[in-house]
């Protein structure tokens, strides 16, 4: 497991699955705003691409963000897009609604920065995200983040476009935390 100071990046089990399914994906509003797309329903049971690993797939690593003290299931985190040839990727960050406004995205942020710059050897991150994120623009600006851009009208998100901010934040300009 990768540790920050509140939370911990694990394997995901198949006991979170349904969690998450049902706090992040079965809300309309909340994944229609996540996943750059059209929601659908995912019948129970399924194998559902969003949540289920696929061990093998290389340019994709998730995990199950849980809180280091007890062990409460926060959400999920992800390095996505690798490219190994650029040394970049993504990030991406989903909080359960009973977990938002303690920190927790900020840390979880940091963590994935340590994975991807420390364990990875990457370049450089990114961060997309809707232009009214303000808790992920937070967490990701404290980290050190650099907001690079604004993609007009870029996504279509229940009845409307909507703006999206481009973050990025390079190897050399990373300061982890001492605490972490």
């Amino acid at each position: 497991m990768l540790t920050g100071t509140k939370v911990g990046l694990r394997a995901r089990h198949e006991d979170d699955i349904p969690i998450l399914r049902a706090e992040l994906y079965d809300d309309v509003v909340t994944s229609s705003r996540a996943e750059g797309g059209p929601w659908r329903p995912i019948t129970p049971g399924s194998k559902d691409p969003r949540l289920v690993v696929d061990d093998e797939e290389e340019g994709r690593v998730p995990f199950s963000v849980v809180e280091l003290e007890g062990g409460t299931l926060v959400g999920t985190a992800v390095l996505w897009g690798i490219d190994n040839h650029n040394r970049s990727a993504h990030i991406g960050v989903g909080v359960r609604p009973s977990c938002r406004g303690r920190g927790y995205g900020t840390d979880v942020v940091a963590v994935l920065c340590h994975y991807g710059f420390v364990v990875r050897g990457l370049r450089r991150l990114q961060v997309e995200t809707l232009a009214d994120n303000a808790a992920m623009l937070r967490s990701a600006e404290r980290n050190g983040f650099v907001r690079e851009g604004v993609l007009r009208s870029s996504a279509w998100v229940m009845g409307e476009f909507m703006d999206e901010v481009l973050l990025g934040l390079l190897a050399q300009d990373w300061k982890p935390d001492p605490r972490g």
